[in-house]
């Protein structure tokens, strides 16, 4: 087995366990919804990079299915942030959710830096670490919308 597969299928287990360990049984109904928000988000996106060669998956699961990864575009990246909006710091103060937001963001942008750089499970072409830093960032704000959309304590101003 390869590096790039051991990391890939390490990815997901890791992500699946923590998932299945962290959330709480009364939020699973919350962790489904937050992960196939996420999913649907990452699909799209994640489609549209490849297409337009931004980004190349040269080693991936299911090759002849999609250009994307199946690993981290819809296990991963969503698993992660079930995470990050179960356990959103909603009552502590603006510097500490901001805080929130840039430690799982670079987390998942210095990982995919450090795939990029030293594997085969990722080729930057016409993007770098930057965009994936702004686009997890604000797929993140995105689905911490809906969730509280979902919650009914997101209320849009007239």
């Amino acid at each position: 087995m390869t590096l790039d597969r051991t990391i890939e299928i390490t990815s997901m287990f890791l992500t699946i366990g923590l998932v299945i360990w962290l959330v709480p049984r009364n939020k699973i109904r919350d962790g489904v919804v937050i992960f196939l928000f996420k999913q649907t988000l990452t699909w799209i996106l994640g489609l549209i990079v490849v297409e337009w060669n931004l980004i190349e998956y040269p080693t991936r699961f299911l090759p002849n299915a999609t250009k994307s990864s199946l690993t981290f575009e819809y296990v991963v990246y969503p698993g992660i942030c079930v995470l990050f909006n179960l356990f959103y710091p909603e009552k502590k103060s603006t510097i500490r959710q901001l805080t929130h937001y840039v430690a799982y963001t670079s987390g998942i942008s210095g990982f995919e830096a450090i795939l990029e750089k030293y594997t085969n499970t990722i080729t930057y072409i016409h993007w770098s670490w930057y965009w994936t830093w702004i686009t997890i960032f604000l797929t993140f704000l995105a689905s911490r919308i809906f969730y509280r959309w979902f919650r009914g304590d997101f209320i849009l101003q007239k």
